[in-house]
């Protein structure tokens, strides 16, 4: 059985390379790192209207596309390889994924067209280190809910117009949503200064704000646990694109740059650095696309093929972003080279939404595999 896209998403391919390629280049990247929203609204406004990325997790009935978690992760692997840093991951593969699968029509109604027309951006938030038992706390107040607590750091939650905050009530999990498009009472979020600086990251403080429950809380765990298996097959295919880039890099460097009158490429440890990150590239890439394939067409095959990419596909770019600087010597640990931009992604990305320790732990537990004791 192949897992490889079919032509339909290969053309997708091409078309979002060649966009991110045009508009998205390393000068880009970097003036976009200085500036307070990370990206171009421009682009991201282009990225929606012609391209209609935003909405292809959106169904054809809110304004989207409908498309599956194959051209989807396709879609991720571009953004990753080009490492555009703009809203995407928090409003498409969180906010949007979270908004299909809790199938609450209301909701759905109420924020995903404007995600799929580009004019709403979004992220997830929760307390502590699992969304399923998030220390955020929600209270009835009314018709409605009251939220408490500080959220984990997260990507795009600065400046995202809609937040959807994972709580705990007294009958289990609920997701609930906050609009941030004007001023919130109690919504504190402070920008922070995080490793990688192509992507904003921004804790999220709530006292007492006021937001609207998605689903009915206690009902919610089997949707948010896809919705999240899902973010992270995402994320999977962004740092195969990212671990190709790099891979990419590494390759053109070894055929140009000559060492003792040859070609540092010549050279059989070189050789071997290279085939090193061509089998990490390769296996990670069967991983997430094994998993995409998996949540378009097995879905009780999702959970395994979820945590198999989280772990597999963090750890193949965080090596390969090291081996490349490694390769480049001296001049890929400079700021002026795009090298260190990479490891930083890389190294920032494995913490997402999880280490690759809490993904095979969670894979020995779905496999029933006993710990092993020394």
């Amino acid at each position: 059985m192949s897992f490889t896209p079919g032509p339909e998403a290969e053309e997708l391919r091409a078309v979002v390379r060649g966009f991110l390629e045009k508009r998205c280049g390393e000068v880009e990247i970097r003036r976009w790192m200085e500036t307070e929203d990370g990206h171009d609204p421009a682009v991201w406004r282009q990225a929606a209207g012609e391209l209609g990325l935003q909405g292809l997790a959106v169904d054809e009935r809110w304004g989207g596309s409908g498309a599956s978690t194959v051209e989807l992760g396709v879609v991720f692997e571009e953004l990753g390889r080009a490492l555009y840093g703009g809203p995407f991951f928090g409003t498409v593969a969180l906010a949007a994924t979270v908004l299909t699968e809790l199938d609450d029509q209301a909701a759905q109604e109420r924020h995903l067209p404007g995600i799929a027309a580009g004019d709403t951006t979004a992220s997830v938030v929760w307390g502590g280190s699992d969304p399923l038992t998030s220390t955020l706390r929600a209270d009835r107040d009314g018709a409605g809910w009251r939220l408490t607590g500080r959220a984990e750091p997260m990507v795009d939650a600065g400046l995202a117009g809609l937040l959807l905050a994972v709580a705990a009530t007294p009958d289990g999990p609920g997701v609930f949503a906050v609009d941030c498009t004007g001023p919130v009472e109690g919504l504190t979020r402070t920008a922070l200064n995080p490793l990688d600086l192509t992507r904003k990251l921004a804790a999220v403080d709530l006292a007492g704000v006021s937001a609207t429950a998605v689903g009915v809380p206690g009902e919610i765990t089997p949707a948010l646990t896809r919705a999240l298996d899902i973010a992270v097959l995402a994320l999977s295919c962004e740092q195969v694109g990212g671990a190709a880039r790099v891979l990419e890099m590494a390759v053109e460097y070894a055929n140009t740059r000559v060492q003792f009158g040859r070609k540092i490429g010549s050279f059989q440890a070189i050789k071997h650095k290279c085939a090193d990150m061509l089998v990490a590239v390769e296996s990670a890439r069967s991983c997430a696309y094994h998993g995409i394939w998996a949540a378009a067409h097995d879905p009780a095959e999702l959970p395994i093929a979820a945590g198999l990419a989280g772990a597999v596909c963090s750890e193949s770019y965080a090596r390969c972003a090291l081996d490349n600087i490694q390769l480049h010597g001296g001049i890929g640990f400079t700021w002026e080279h795009p090298a260190h931009l990479d490891l930083k992604r890389a190294r920032s990305s494995r913490r997402l939404l999880g280490t690759p320790g809490r993904h095979r732990a969670r894979l020995a537990d779905l496999l029933d595999i006993p710990e092993v004791s020394a």
